[in-house]
């Protein structure tokens, strides 16, 4: 059996015995799409199989930096901090190719705590889209650097002066990928031998920047897929002493990277919904809707779109990120680029998202907002011709600005409450308001060299 054909528990059990295998690799992804795991022997995870196990729940009570939240009340040290109920997904079994035989399986937390676990709320999402009529299919589209350095090495550069594994611009350059195709080809393996398949990869403008393109599908294994994409490269290019950063934007150089997701609709017999080739660029009606469930709500929902200080690093004029709530027809300045095709590839591209969201949490907020569109037969704004750095939009369409401002925004949004919840808003708000406030503890170069000697 290969571990792509697990399906059940008795299935799991199966394949470890058949491997011999004494201990198997699971794991949780946190509020900020960081993956949490252990390795567990073989006879706990017998036992988990079929009862779940204890997760101590502070992984969803600390920052990225492990540091606890102050001001959220689903855990802390009000509450002792106690072990949360994780159930182990079976039909997520994967090879761990760089770890002989090893097989890894992916958990997501349980009731209570299924309330604020992303995988929780994307589930809720495709329910609610379930429930409507609907399946989204869905892929992402990921830039990042790779540099020639390892977790010691960045450190003891303070982050200054990094050697990126290729010198200045070359886009889509095929003496880069044969010259690195060692890297190219292990990036390659490793995603087909985990079921993360890419359906492309090149080389991107900037010094040692990839781009990478996961295989579309249903919405919670496109996630999935994402999610397992992001940790297990990074983990790959470090035994190769390199790093990869999914950093939103990591120099002020160059323009930030991307976590793009394309969707389309379909019925539940799988029919595609957003074509009409009778309407303007194929647009169907629900695809209008959708799109216009999209803008409206990109305003409120921005805190799970951008979710980190550097998020906001990316959305500047003339980075390739947009700057508005805006959409066109294959315009690559916008928010939304809509890309008319036959039935089965007229789609939408959410351009506004980067690299650092977790792909869980984004997606509920683009799946969500165009279902909200639908559900209120919304029209969108009218489509952007040119540059949209160019030109100006209404109050309503404008982005926060930060994200404490993207934070309240979030909090106040009725829309997010009826979709994810209450105890998500509050506590998903919470961490974000957090994240702010340690940046602001912070002095930056920046601020000592223009006000140190001279203020």
């Amino acid at each position: 059996m290969q571990p792509r054909q697990v399906l059940t528990a008795d299935d799991a059990r199966t394949i470890v015995e058949h491997r011999g295998l004494k201990h198997v690799k699971v794991g949780v992804f946190d509020i900020d799409g960081i993956l949490r795991g252990k390795y567990m022997s073989r006879e706990k995870f017998f036992s988990a199989l079929d009862k779940g196990f204890g997760f101590c729940d502070v992984v969803l009570g600390w920052d990225v930096k492990d540091q606890l939240y102050d001001n959220v009340q689903y855990t802390g040290w009000h509450t002792g901090y106690p072990d949360a109920p994780v159930r182990i997904i079976p039909e997520s079994c994967r090879n761990l190719p760089t770890e002989d035989q090893g097989l890894f399986f992916l958990g997501e937390f349980a009731e209570p705590a299924s309330e604020i676990c992303p995988r929780g709320v994307l589930k809720r999402v495709i329910a609610q889209a379930r429930d409507d009529g609907f399946i989204a299919d869905c892929g992402f589209e990921y830039e990042f650097f790779i540099f020639n350095e390892t977790p010691q090495s960045v450190r003891e550069k303070r982050f200054q002066n990094l050697t990126p594994m290729a010198p200045s611009e070359f886009g889509y350059s095929v003496i880069r990928n044969s010259v690195e195709s060692d890297t190219y080809l292990s990036i390659l393996r490793l995603c087909e031998e985990m079921d993360f398949g890419l359906e492309g990869l090149h080389e991107e403008t900037g010094p040692g920047v990839l781009e990478a393109a996961i295989a579309h599908g249903e919405a919670l294994a496109s996630a999935d897929k994402a999610a397992l994409f992001k940790t297990f490269t990074k983990i790959a290019l470090q035994k190769e002493q390199k790093m990869a950063t999914f950093m939103a934007r990591w120099s002020e150089e160059y323009p930030g990277q991307s976590g793009h997701i394309h969707l389309s609709l379909t019925d539940m017999e799988g029919n595609p919904l957003f074509r009409d080739a009778d309407k303007p660029a194929g647009m169907s009606g629900l695809m209008r809707h959708f799109v216009a469930g999209q803008q409206r709500l990109m305003p409120e929902f921005l805190a799970m779109i951008a979710p980190t200080i550097n998020s906001y690093r990316r959305l500047v004029p003339g980075y390739w990120a947009p700057t508005e709530a805006s959409a066109g027809i294959d315009n690559r300045t916008c928010a939304i680029r809509v890309i008319s095709g036959s039935a089965s590839s007229q789609r939408l591209e959410y351009r506004i998202a980067a690299a650092d969201a977790n792909p869980y949490i984004i997606l509920s907020a683009v799946i969500a907002s165009g279902l909200w569109g639908i559900k209120n037969k919304l029209e969108p704004e009218p489509f952007v011709e040119g540059n949209a750095y160019e030109q100006s939009f209404p109050a309503a369409m404008q982005l926060p600005a930060t994200l404490w401002d993207a934070a309240q925004r979030f909090k106040s949004s009725t829309v997010a409450r009826e979709y994810f919840g209450d105890v998500f808003v509050e506590h998903y708000a919470a961490t974000r308001e957090w994240e702010e406030r340690e940046f602001r503890k912070h002095i930056s170069q920046w601020e000592l060299e223009r006000y140190f000697e001279i203020i």
